[in-house]
C-alpha cells in the first residue's frame, strides 16, 4: 500500500532546514581537508585523513540531511508526530555539529577527543532515536515506507552503539576487536541505516517526483525486512570471526543493495517525464554508482589478489558515499527544499495569497551546474584513489566547489522564502484592512 501524505502535519520549516543548510559545510570541510592533506589521505582507508574525510561526509553531510529529512517525513508520511519538533531539531543539530567536528579532529590527531565525541554524538543521535521511536510507537505498518522507517531507526541505533564502542576503544576506555567492530559498524551504517531509509523514502518520492510506476508490491513488502534480517545475522558472524559465514552474509547484503539500485533504474527508465530533470539525473547517477560498488565487491570476491590491495576499500567507499549517498541526497534536497518553501508560503498565505511556483524557488540551471561539478568531484575522487599523487588535490578542489554551489543554491531558496514571506504578511495586512473597511461601511 502506498503511503498517504499528510502535509498539514508538517513540522515548522526551521526544524528540517537547519540540517539541510549546514550539511554543505561538512562537504566543504572534507574538500578542504583533501586539499591540505593531499595524496597521503588516499593511501589507505586507515590513514587519519581518510578516516576524518569519511566521517565528515558520512556524519556531517549524509547523516545530517537524513535526520532533517526524517523530522519532516515522520509526521507527513507515517503520521508519527514528533513531540516538540523544533526543540528536538535544535538539540540534535547542535550536538551533532559539535560531535562530528570533535570526531574529525580526533582522527586527525589534533586532540584526544574520541570519548567527548562519542558523548556528544551519543546524546544527539540518541535523543533523535528516542523521540522518533516514541512518535512511531503504536503506528501500524500500513505501508512499506512505515516499515522501512522502523528498520532504518533500529539500524541507526545499532550504528550508534557500535560507534560508541569504537570511540571508547580508540580512547582507551576498553579493548575490543577493532577491525571486526569497524566492519560491523560500517555494514549497519551503509546497509541497514542508509539503504533502509533510502528505500523507505524512495517508495514515495521516486513515483511522486520522477513520475515512475510504483515499486512492485512484492519488492517493497519484503525488502526492508530482508535487509534487517541479513544485517542482524551478519553482525555476530563478523564480530566473532566466522569468516566464511560473514563473507556470505555480507555478499547477500551487497546483492540486496544491487537489486534495489537495479529496480530503481528500471523504474526510472519507465518515467513519464519527457526529459529527466536534475533530481532524476542525480538519482540515476547514484544508482549507477551503487551498482558499480556492488560489481567491485563481486570482483574482489572472485579475484582474491585484489582484496589485498589498499585501493579497493577506498574506491568502494567513494562509490557508495560520494557517488551514491551524496548524489541521491543532493537530488532530494533539490526537490524537498523548493517544495517546503512552497508549502509553508502557501500555508502562510491562508488561501488568500498564492505562493510562487517551485521552479521560481530554485531554477534548473544552477542545480544542473552544481550537479556537474559534483559528478566531476566523484570521478576525481575515484581516480584519486588509483592515482593519489595526480588527482587527490583536484578532487578536493572539486569537492569544495560542489559544496559552495550547493550552499548557494540552498541559501537562494531560503532567500526566496524570506522575501515572499514578507510580501505575504504585507498583503494579508492589506487584505485585513480592506476587509475591516468593508465591515465598517456595512
Amino acid at each position: 500500500m502506498q503511503a498517504i501524505l499528510s502535509f498539514e502535519q508538517a513540522p515548522p520549516m526551521a526544524a528540517p532546514f537547519r540540517f539541510f543548510l549546514t550539511a554543505p559545510l561538512f562537504a566543504l570541510l572534507a574538500g578542504l581537508l583533501l586539499l591540505v592533506a593531499g595524496p597521503e589521505a588516499l593511501l589507505s582507508r586507515w590513514t587519519p585523513g581518510a578516516l576524518a574525510l569519511t566521517h565528515l561526509v558520512a556524519l556531517g553531510f549524509v547523516l545530517q540531511v537524513m535526520l532533517g529529512a526524517m523530522i519532516q517525513i515522520l509526521p507527513v508520511v507515517a503520521g508519527a508526530n514528533l513531540s516538540h519538533p523544533l526543540w528536538v531539531a535544535r538539540i540534535v543539530h547542535a550536538l551533532l555539529l559539535a560531535g562530528v567536528l570533535c570526531l574529525a579532529g580526533s582522527f586527525l590527531g589534533w586532540f584526544s577527543g574520541f570519548v567527548p565525541a562519542a558523548a556528544l554524538l551519543g546524546a544527539g543521535v540518541g535523543c533523535f532515536i528516542l523521540m522518533a521511536a516514541l512518535s512511531l510507537r503504536g503506528v501500524p505498518p500500513t505501508s512499506a515506507t512505515i516499515t522501512g522507517l522502523k528498520v532504518a531507526l533500529l539500524s541507526l541505533a545499532a550504528v550508534l552503539a557500535l560507534g560508541i564502542a569504537l570511540a571508547g576503544g580508540m580512547g582507551g576506555s576498553w579493548s575490543l576487536p577493532m577491525v571486526e567492530t569497524i566492519h560491523a559498524h560500517a555494514g549497519w551504517g551503509l546497509a541497514g541505516w542508509g539503504l533502509g531509509l533510502l528505500s523507505a523514502v524512495a517508495y514515495v518520492v521516486v513515483p511522486m517526483f520522477q513520475l515512475t510506476p510504483l515499486y512492485p508490491h512484492w519488492f517493497s513488502r519484503f525488502f526492508g525486512g530482508s535487509l534487517l534480517a541479513v544485517a542482524v545475522l551478519a553482525t555476530p558472524a563478523v564480530l566473532f570471526g566466522h569468516d566464511v559465514l560473514a563473507g556470505l552474509l555480507q555478499a547477500l547484503l551487497v546483492w540486496i543493495a544491487a537489486v534495489f539500485c537495479a529496480m530503481t533504474l528500471w523504474l526510472q527508465a519507465r518515467s513519464k517525464r519527457a526529459r529527466p530533470d536534475t533530481t532524476q539525473r542525480l538519482w540515476r547517477g547514484a544508482m549507477q554508482s551503487g551498482l558499480a560498488a556492488c560489481a567491485l565487491w563481486a570482483l574482489v570476491a572472485l579475484v582474491p589478489a585484489l582484496g589485498e590491495r589498499d585501493e579497493w576499500p577506498l574506491l568502494f567507499g567513494v562509490l557508495v558515499l560520494a557517488g551514491g549517498y551524496m548524489s541521491v541526497i543532493i537530488g532530494m534536497l533539490y526537490k524537498v527544499v523548493p517544495f517546503l518553501v512552497w508549502l509553508h508560503l502557501q500555508n502562510r498565505g491562508r488561501g488568500k495569497v498564492v505562493a510562487p511556483n517551485m521552479k521560481a524557488v530554485l531554477a534548473e540551471a544552477p542545480m544542473q551546474r552544481q550537479m556537474r561539478v559534483h559528478f566531476a568531484a566523484c570521478a576525481l575522487l575515484a581516480g584519486g584513489v588509483l592515482w593519489p599523487a595526480g588527482l587527490a588535490r583536484p578532487a578536493g578542489l572539486a569537492m569544495v566547489a560542489s559544496a559552495v554551489l550547493l550552499a548557494i543554491n540552498l541559501l537562494s531558496a531560503l532567500g526566496v522564502y524570506r522575501r515572499h514571506a514578507a510580501l505575504v504578511d504585507a498583503r494579508l495586512a492589506e487584505l485585513g484592512l480592506a476587509e475591516a473597511g468593508v465591515g465598517r461601511r456595512a
